[in-house]
């Protein structure tokens, strides 16, 4: 299929309702560090992603697939893209966790494309990966802006550095790999498939790297981003949607994990981070049915199902569910146990009948 246009919307890992809770509070530090992180997130959400791609002077690519090409910058606590470079492929650990981990989990994360679907990098062409870390002051978030992912260190009273997390590095890179094929428009359902989709590629890279079965794995994402102060496992539950956190300043999990309580919103791009719990919920149970190692399953089909060119930029639940069927069928067989499994799980989740 042609490759959709870059779209505008940059993906932010912390839902907007999130810190606007934060914002909200009466500690003048957590205010201040929410407001001021809103603030950089309506700014990146306006900037459109061609415009960032053309202003940047990209590094060369890998010069053979299955080798990835890492670039890890530093904004030195500033506002500014891409910053000072700091390490790149082959260089010898930093001494900066942060730097360190950011070149780690995106060589994980190359790998786990390159050798669970053979997809080399973003664009399946060896496109640089580009990271930077110690973004402004206490920025509470990590996002993919169109050309490169950008990582927070947290406030350190309810959020670690963003780079803890292999799921949340996982969950970025995923975003590019989504806009270079589906180009799923980031609002309502296909926004919601949007981030569900950076959710379970995000959490197979860590089932991935840790050699775990679909039965071994938490399904958790971000469990490493919480402080011990909030009360919470995680920023969300595949295996639970609606029960990942329940903390005083952050509020309750919104996610709801079936089509009857799908949330009706305007807010946060029409609920992407909210409904993606269906979707993320449907993945849980198919991958839980089948057992074993989930992307040599379920992952197969969802990424079959991504750069299906019946897969459309406004595609809806049903769509996108009846194409994994779909697609499972022709993988596997159409009495398959894959593809049975698959279709009980949407059914389970109120999306097809």
């Amino acid at each position: 299929m042609s490759k959709p246009t870059l779209g505008s919307t940059r993906q932010g890992f912390i839902p907007p309702f999130i810190l606007e809770r934060i914002a909200a509070h009466d500690e003048v530090h957590l205010q201040g560090c929410a407001q001021r992180t809103l603030e950089v997130d309506h700014y990146f959400r306006a900037r459109r992603a061609p415009d960032i791609v053309a202003n940047m002077d990209m590094p060369e690519g890998s010069p053979r697939p299955g080798q990835a090409a890492r670039y890890i910058y530093s904004a030195n606590y500033q506002e500014v893209l891409p910053g000072t470079l700091v390490r790149e492929e082959g260089q010898d650990e930093s001494g900066d966790p942060t730097v360190d981990e950011a070149y780690r989990w995106l060589g994980v994360t190359y790998r786990f494309f390159w050798e669970a679907f053979e997809r080399n990098s973003i664009d399946d062409q060896g496109l640089p990966l580009l990271g930077t870390v110690h973004y402004g002051q206490d920025y509470e978030n990590a996002f993919w802006n169109g050309a490169q992912m950008v990582f927070g260190d947290g406030d350190g009273e309810l959020f670690n550095r963003f780079t803890a997390a292999l799921d949340v590095v996982g969950h970025e890179l995923a975003h590019g790999v989504i806009e270079r094929e589906a180009g799923l428009v980031y609002t309502y359902q296909s926004g919601a498939l949007n981030e569900s989709l950076a959710d379970v590629f995000g959490s197979l890279t860590k089932q991935y790297h840790l050699g775990q079965t679909a039965a071994e794995a938490d399904w958790l994402i971000g469990a490493e981003l919480f402080t011990e102060r909030v009360q919470g496992r995680a920023l969300r539950s595949m295996a639970a949607p609606g029960t990942a956190y329940d903390d005083p300043i952050l509020g309750k999990d919104p996610q709801p994990a079936h089509m009857d309580d799908f949330v009706e919103t305007e807010e946060d791009n029409g609920g992407v981070h909210i409904n993606s719990g269906i979707p993320n919920h449907a993945f849980y149970l198919a991958a839980m049915a089948l057992d074993g190692y989930a992307w040599q399953t379920c992952g197969f089909v969802w990424y079959d199902t991504l750069h299906d060119s019946r897969l459309t930029q406004e595609s809806d639940f049903a769509t996108f569910a009846s194409l994994t069927v779909d697609n499972a069928s022709r993988r596997f067989g159409t009495e398959s146990q894959e593809a049975i499994a698959i279709r009980d799980a949407w059914q389970a989740v109120g999306v097809i009948a």
